[in-house]
């Protein structure tokens, strides 16, 4: 009986935060209505409250799924590379490429900084892709890729660089912006080899 139980709150969790991450990406978060996304997913006003707290809890829920998908995105592009360069490349492109997915445009960078504030959505940035960044570029100094130095206050600034371009391209309509901000990309990425005399072409 206890395992139906916990099953069925899981259930009833997983109906409530489908349903509002569909309508937070469709309409924005400030469109949407707990109880009506309540009454969509089938359960009482009173569930969603009890799972979430708030709408503020249920966005804050997607914005963290929504996040770990494009963590796992990030990994899995880098995955498909041996070369240790090639897997920062890729992951950072798959990052930037978020922006063109409606979805996670909406929730993850339009609304998500404007609703929980830039320190929450730092910090939750932070548990997804920043800390493969963070990998990665580990990976390249103990390769001898590029040279040796401390990796956190390196990350950070890459990670920065490329939060700002991804907020930037989910909010223009230039359909070169996707193309033109990589090539920008492999440019800065070339910078940290340039000591050793090594470049990757775009």
């Amino acid at each position: 009986m206890a395992g139906m139980r916990a099953e069925q709150r899981e259930a009833t969790r997983r109906a409530l935060l489908t349903e509002g991450r569909r309508r937070f990406a469709a309409h924005g978060y400030h469109a949407v209505v707990l109880a009506e996304v309540a009454e969509a997913a089938g359960v009482t006003k009173g569930a969603a409250y009890h799972h979430f707290g708030s709408k503020a809890g249920l966005f804050r829920a997607a914005v963290a799924e929504v996040q770990q998908e494009l963590g796992e995105r990030v990994a899995d592009a880098a995955r498909r590379h041996d070369d240790p360069w090639e897997q920062l490349r890729a992951g950072c492109r798959a990052f930037l490429a978020a922006g063109s997915d409606p979805a996670t445009r909406r929730i993850m960078l339009v609304d998500a900084p404007a609703v929980l504030g830039w320190e929450e959505w730092r910090a939750m940035d932070e548990e997804s892709s920043a800390r493969h960044l963070t990998e990665a570029l580990q990976d390249l100094v103990n390769a001898g890729i590029i040279p040796e130095q401390p990796v956190q206050p390196l990350a950070r600034l890459l990670s920065g660089a490329m939060n700002e371009a991804a907020l930037w391209l989910a909010r223009t309509a230039d359909p070169h912006a996707l193309k033109q901000t990589e090539q920008a990309l492999d440019h800065l990425l070339n910078g940290l080899r340039h000591s050793t005399g090594r470049t990757e072409g775009s």
